[in-house]
């Protein structure tokens, strides 16, 4: 089939390179604009164009899509290279970019979006992470069709996906980026055999983007709550929390912890213990004991390595002054 892709990060990188494999025409690449990235902040090509660059695939960057929005030129010169791309289909992954009606109508088949979680539950920007972050047992993969709303379209295809215990976004992500290209492989490769179905009424959640200003962690919260959100965090933006160490304030990053019962009741936030096997610390309920932790402009270390250079003590507080 002939087909435009619109995606930019690296999961959907990998539907695109499953769909060129599976020996799909890519007519055309929509992505996102270049990015500052790194230490020295210069223009970064996203994952998407970085591949159609790589294969010869023609690329096309608008900053938006609506021809009576802030950017109509860009929406016009859009409008143009897509009809001169002539798809028969639109495929979708976290482009990033809401797709007007005169997008969703132009390809004959429509656009379909690959979307990482089991619709209605988790539509929106982030789902991989809050389905981590609310302890959901799976998750999965959704094509659907799209339509004008926020992931409302019908469902044509859904594969689940176990969530495991020591899940983090990073590792949930490759997963789902594998399937994802799986899934769009099998839907296109029978495309009139696709039946559409309606999203359920009932359990409509939506997975807010993540803010940096939920890093900052609580340790009045429980336990589980708190291992949960550091795996969901986990690489951005990174689970954070204050420490004052030979008078001077940093701010610690936690990467890996497990939740366990607190035997002696403590403050929240008090080291409980701290030894080769992890940092012991009480919550509002139940304690984290951290495992994997990172000092600024350090490398993320296991408790061994990390109080090695950063002694902490039973009974030491981990909150600002």
């Amino acid at each position: 089939m002939r087909l435009v892709f619109a995606g930019t990060p690296e999961f959907a990188r990998e539907a695109l390179a499953a769909l060129h494999a599976a020996g799909h025409e890519i007519a055309l690449v929509l992505t996102q604009p270049d990015r500052p990235a790194g230490r020295g902040m210069k223009l970064q090509a996203s994952p998407v164009k970085q591949w159609a660059l790589d294969h010869g695939v023609p690329v096309a960057q608008p900053r938006s899509l609506r021809l009576d929005g802030k950017y109509p030129e860009d929406a016009a010169a859009a409008r143009e290279t897509l009809l001169a791309a002539r798809a028969e289909c639109m495929v979708v992954a976290a482009y990033g970019l809401i797709l007007p009606q005169w997008v969703l109508d132009m390809p004959p088949r429509g656009c379909l979006n690959i979307h990482a979680s089991i619709l209605p539950r988790w539509r929106g920007a982030a789902p991989i992470h809050r389905a981590i972050e609310a302890g959901d047992p799976e998750t999965g993969i959704t094509i659907m069709q799209m339509d004008a709303g926020l992931d409302t379209g019908d469902m044509l295809l859904v594969r689940a996906l176990p969530i495991a215990p020591d899940a983090t976004t990073a590792t949930l992500h490759d997963a789902l980026a594998a399937l994802g290209g799986q899934c769009i492989v099998q839907a296109l490769a029978a495309p009139d055999a696709l039946v559409r179905t309606p999203q359920p009424a009932e359990g409509i959640t939506y997975a807010h983007k993540i803010e940096k200003a939920e890093a900052a962690l609580d340790w009045t919260l429980d336990a589980q709550v708190l291992a949960r959100r550091i795996r969901a965090f986990d690489p951005f933006p990174g689970m954070t929390v204050p420490l004052t160490h030979h008078g001077a304030s940093e701010t610690l990053k936690l990467w890996s912890a497990v939740a366990e019962p607190l035997a002696q009741p403590a403050a929240p936030g008090t080291v409980v213990q701290a030894d080769a096997s992890g940092v012991r610390v009480a919550c509002g309920q139940g304690q984290l004991c951290l495992t994997e932790m990172q000092r600024p402009g350090g490398k993320r270390l296991n408790a061994a390595d990390f109080l090695r250079g950063c002694p902490l003590q039973a009974g030491q507080r981990l909150k600002a002054d």
